[in-house]
């Protein structure tokens, strides 16, 4: 049944460009009613969880899981690093975070087979566009933040935001659900056995330090969650969930949370309860990610200490901050990070790293997809690494030497010379091996834009096996051979 979805496009190629979009919106929406109808409706028979926002998404989405599954629940997701389908977890070599109809009604299929109580779909404003959220039954939506991102694709950055809150107004169409007090959710209950099982409430968790939390906030949802670092008690009649930085270093994040307090008598606040957590993730944006996996948590009931136990068993997630070590003596690391705030973020965090110098390979996509933060992104290596190597990455069909210039060109400007800190290589091998033959003692290499992505995109829609990773581990490896 998955081959329709590919049977379909390659007719869509001989239909008229003009003809196809005025028929999209039919196109997209039958699709996806086709495939949950296919699949026999699995989402109705998960909590299912959507996580969408401009950056944190997947993270958030490991974290969620993996806290739901320190709780005792079995979860399945799909993001744009990995799937898991309740039985097996691999990294997502589809080269899209929200795959194709068919493939996520299958992949929630085998999550209901498999006995999953729990269901994380990273949902894009793309997949949301495609009416891609349609047909999936949602029960509990999470607001990561956001800023201008896909602006070419959506025409304005309001555009964008709407597309967002298109997920939020669907929550409101959802079907209830109901589920036993092992959150295993049960159809066909009649009415009288309802009142013996758990309603599965429509929430909402808010990020409220994002500028634009309030239009998320004024959704419908049974249930509001927002969390901040500031000192808010409750903002629109909600509680809200606040939390304090408390110590970042080389290994670790530690922040704080309050949580209800078990049974609080009527002198003791059930605000009082402040829980510490030590992340073994750097990086002070990953308390936002952490707190979008405890608001979850804390609105299915589950303890805080054991929330507290699930988030700090986990060690990492994978192309994000993730260290590359074969026993060389400086630090290489692969992060997905591609827009300007994340890659700004991005060196914030390695400080808390010593280190005498930072090499810095990085590109930026093609597909004329936000062409305007090529030479941002340029600018901030041109200013924040020693060495700045400019390469090719997933171009689409636009030719890579003219991005790597449109990239080079910020570097330039932030004061970079070329061929002595500034680095224009076509092959990215090549580039990142350049990269690691600059490394010398404590210094750094990092390297952004794909992170654990399994293809790169080139013309005429073909996809090159890549993995970073996999390459800095083989150079790495052939160093020690010889």
């Amino acid at each position: 049944m998955i081959y329709i979805d590919k049977i379909l496009n390659k007719i869509k190629r001989y239909v008229p460009n003009k003809l196809f979009e005025a028929l999209q919106p039919v196109y997209h929406f039958t699709l996806n009613w086709l495939a949950a109808f296919v699949y026999g409706h699995p989402s109705e028979k998960l909590i299912v969880i959507g996580v969408t926002g401009t950056t944190g998404k997947t993270t958030s989405v490991f974290l969620i899981a993996k806290t739901l599954e320190g709780a005792g629940y079995k979860v399945g997701f799909t993001s744009t690093a990995m799937f898991n389908d309740g039985k097996k977890e691999w990294l997502n070599d589809k080269k899209m975070t929200m795959i194709g109809r068919f493939f996520t009604q299958k992949i929630l299929r085998k999550m209901v087979k498999h006995k999953c109580q729990y269901a994380i779909v990273e949902t894009t404003s793309e997949g949301i566009k495609q009416f891609r959220h349609k047909f999936i039954n949602y029960d509990i939506l999470v607001f990561t933040g956001l800023y201008p991102e896909h602006i070419e694709s959506h025409g304005s950055f309001e555009k964008y935001k709407e597309a967002k809150g298109k997920l939020f107004e669907h929550l409101k169409k959802c079907k209830v659900k109901y589920a036993d007090d092992k959150k295993f959710v049960k159809s066909g209950i009649s009415g009288l056995k309802k009142t013996d099982l758990n309603r599965v409430r429509k929430t909402s968790i808010i990020n409220l330090d994002d500028k634009n939390a309030n239009y998320f906030l004024d959704f419908w949802a049974e249930e509001k969650i927002a969390y901040t670092k500031e000192d808010k008690e409750k903002i629109n009649g909600e509680e809200v969930v606040e939390y304090k930085f408390v110590e970042a270093n080389r290994d670790s994040t530690t922040f704080m949370f309050n949580a209800p307090t078990p049974n609080p008598s009527p002198t003791r606040s059930s605000r009082e309860r402040r829980i510490k957590v030590k992340l073994q993730l750097l990086g002070d944006f990953n308390i936002v990610n952490a707190m979008n996996a405890v608001c979850v948590s804390l609105s299915q009931n589950i303890d805080a200490k054991d929330i507290k136990k699930g988030l700090e068993k986990i060690e990492g997630v994978a192309g994000r901050l993730e260290k590359i070590n074969e026993g060389q003596n400086f630090t290489v690391i692969v992060d997905y990070a591609f827009e300007p705030n994340a890659v700004s973020k991005l060196y914030k965090t390695i400080k808390l790293i010593p280190y005498k110098k930072v090499i810095h390979v990085l590109g930026s996509t093609g597909g004329g997809r936000d062409a305007a933060r090529r030479p941002k992104l340029g600018e901030l290596a041109g200013k924040n690494a020693d060495v700045a190597i400019i390469t090719n990455e997933d171009p689409y069909d636009e030719d890579p030497q003219v991005i790597i210039d449109a990239v080079a060109e910020g570097a330039l400007h932030a004061g970079k010379e070329l061929n002595k800190n500034l680095f224009k290589i076509l092959d990215r091998h090549e580039a990142i091996e350049k990269a690691l033959e600059f490394a010398e003692e404590n210094d750094i290499v990092l390297i952004t834009g794909k992170g654990s992505e399994q293809a790169m995109c080139v013309a005429n829609g073909e996809k090159v096996t890549w993995d970073d990773r996999a390459v800095v581990r083989g150079i790495l490896k052939n160093w020690e051979n010889k």
